[in-house]
């Protein structure tokens, strides 16, 4: 990349002397820019043609200090894993990320694709450069914790559909699980800094937040409870189990339904995942929030 655009008048590379991780780089690239918007890309994403026309109409409003396009896995046809994880995608952006900007407050704008406003970022830099979390400097979970410092210095975010970005995801169930682990932990450090604002934004929102907290724990406990009665009194919880299996099925249909593509009814499978893989590891992410 650089022997490519080193040259080329368009392009300002910046090479630090080591690898800082990238809150350290990108801080470093935000304080060198000039222009009024930011536009963050991750360095496994390929944009639409059009991301830039897209996302800068929303950036208009003086009140939106960030806004996010929507995400496809550009590797989704390599395994079943990518495929799943496409349409995990799919949901997290078209669902979640769609209805709270609704309120103006996506309370996650995904680097891959998020354009941020210079003035806005400028504000924030040295609060962003020196989170920490029970004395220790914070090393992941960037997205997500600056588009909460966003929110709490009183900037709108929010989320422009038809800004397509592709992203390469984990092909295989190991590094997926590293990056859940690593999501899960910065999610529950946020959570716990984003509470104290969402009072003043709205109560869909904080519903919202709650639930997708509590919802896995509730789901965890009715997994344990129907272990519990099959060890103990040798029947199996089939109410519970059937319950599992119709809100599954009812969410898969919909969505379905929604982005008119049969192949969501193949999510369901992802309900496997959550509840022996992914469950599992928010518990051990909530019981080891400090290590990084």
């Amino acid at each position: 990349v650089h022997e490519a655009f080193a040259r080329d008048p368009r392009f300002n590379i910046l090479l630090l002397p080591q690898n800082v991780g990238k809150r350290k780089a990108q801080i470093a690239a935000i304080r060198r820019s000039a222009g009024d918007m930011v536009l963050n890309v991750d360095s496994d994403t390929i944009l639409a043609s059009d991301v830039i026309r897209k996302l800068v109409p929303k950036m208009q409003d003086a009140a939106v200090g960030a806004a996010m396009g929507q995400l496809t896995a550009r590797n989704r046809n390599d395994s079943w894993l990518t495929r799943l994880i496409d349409m995990e995608y799919w949901l997290a952006c078209n669902e979640e990320r769609a209805a709270q900007a609704r309120f103006g407050a996506v309370m996650c704008c995904c680097g891959p694709c998020v354009m941020y406003r210079r003035s806005a970022l400028a504000s924030l830099l040295d609060q962003y450069e020196s989170q920490y979390f029970r004395g220790k400097p914070s090393d992941f979970g960037e997205d997500r914790h600056l588009t909460i410092l966003m929110l709490k210095a009183g900037f709108r975010t929010e989320y422009v559909p038809s800004a397509i970005a592709a992203t390469v995801v984990p092909n295989k169930l190991g590094p997926y699980l590293r990056q859940q682990l690593r999501w899960a932990r910065s999610t529950f450090r946020d959570t716990l800094l984003g509470l104290r604002l969402l009072p003043n934004l709205n109560r869909f929102l904080t519903l919202d937040v709650v639930g997708q907290n509590l919802g896995p724990l509730l789901l965890a406990l009715s997994v344990l409870t129907g272990l519990a009665q099959l060890a103990l009194t040798g029947t199996a919880p089939w109410l519970a189990a059937l319950m599992i299996v119709a809100m599954t099925m009812i969410r898969c249909s919909v969505v379905a339904l929604r982005a008119r593509q049969r192949l969501f009814l193949g999510f369901s499978l992802h309900t496997f995942i959550n509840i022996f893989l992914l469950l599992p590891l928010k518990a051990y992410a909530l019981c080891t929030l400090s290590n990084s």
